[in-house]
């Protein structure tokens, strides 16, 4: 069955800000205040979860509170789309709580990168919704000092009604960004990030696939493997990204992105797919990039489908926007990342 894909966004909506993992908004409000003020000047209005700024340890709020603050977005009208502050580690807490009828009659944009993968694979399974893999209100709305322009433009292009695409090509950026300027010391707010030039895309792979768009951020991807709100890989152009580690100014350690990997070869997921598509990964040395590339060849190299690496997916800004179960085509004989539908 198709998914219901959401009306896109006109001038005057209204976006609903929720926190369903991390409890940092309250250590960093300049970043939502500024999330706030970019997208009033995009011509949308704000509404702000009641559990959305709070803080209860590593979490924002209770797992029933932050559920309630998604059925609250979805059950509103006047609420066009529904975006995640920042991802976190515990969005599984929520799946229980969920009244998937709710949100499967109410349908609209939800969005959100890293640990809201696990909140896209429960509203595709559960209430058969199209959501978006895309940037997120603090992380990248709240940039300084404004979200950067590759960013903004994949945004619109998926859903903006008035600067919406159907049928474009995603090109890699020239420049991109892994610094981390502690928001908690407000060191953000003292200059912008430094860029530096991009390689651009490298073909691990080679080949030409044409599929559905399906993936997220390891380790939430593994949560949900072997659960009811697993979505079956089979056919699909696959992608994968890789998150910080435990701090923001590290790398995801190599040892367990090898385990989760791991993970997801035994359950045949490489087998089963038409394409695979690696994110930039955030904080690794050149080093680490060369061990990275070895670790995705000897899991998904075999399997006779392209896979293409350094896109701009996740946690190195900047990054595309993505709608779970729109139709992409890999052509490395073009270097042409598409999406078609």
């Amino acid at each position: 069955m198709s998914l219901t894909i959401p009306k896109k966004l006109n001038k005057g909506d209204t976006i609903g800000f929720i926190s369903p993992s991390a409890g940092l908004a309250p250590f960093a409000m300049h970043r939502i205040k500024r999330a706030v003020k970019l997208f009033n000047k995009l011509g949308y209005k704000i509404k702000i979860g009641k559990s959305a700024l709070k803080n209860n340890g590593y979490v924002s709020a209770s797992a029933s509170e932050r559920a309630q603050d998604i059925h609250d977005m979805f059950r509103d009208k006047k609420v066009k789309m529904v975006i995640a502050t920042i991802g976190g580690n515990h969005s599984n807490q929520l799946l229980k709580y969920l009244d998937y009828n709710l949100i499967k009659n109410n349908p609209k944009i939800f969005m959100g990168y890293s640990d809201n993968t696990v909140l896209h694979y429960a509203l595709q399974s559960q209430s058969n919704l199209s959501t978006y893999y895309g940037p997120c209100a603090m992380t990248q709305f709240g940039e300084y000092q404004s979200i950067l322009e590759y960013t903004l433009e994949y945004f619109n292009f998926a859903v903006s009604e008035e600067k919406g695409r159907s049928n474009y090509e995603i090109t890699s950026s020239k420049i991109w960004t892994e610094e981390f300027l502690d928001w908690f010391q407000k060191k953000d707010e003292t200059r912008p990030r430094k860029l530096k030039k991009s390689t651009g895309y490298e073909w691990l792979v080679g080949g030409c696939a044409e599929g559905e768009m399906l993936g997220g951020a390891i380790p939430s991807i593994n949560h949900l493997a072997g659960t009811k709100y697993w979505c079956n890989p089979k056919g699909k152009i696959f992608f994968i990204d890789i998150p910080e580690g435990k701090l923001p100014s590290d790398g995801f350690p190599l040892s367990e992105l090898d385990a989760f990997l791991a993970d997801l070869d035994n359950i045949g997921l490489f087998d089963s797919i038409k394409g695979l598509i690696i994110g930039r990964p955030y904080k690794y040395s050149a080093e680490q990039v060369q061990e990275l590339k070895k670790m995705i060849l000897k899991y998904a190299g075999k399997k006779k489908c392209p896979i293409l690496y350094n896109v701009n997916i996740g946690h190195a800004d900047p990054i595309a926007t993505f709608r779970f179960g729109s139709r992409v085509g890999l052509d490395s004989s073009q270097n042409s990342f598409r999406i078609i539908s």
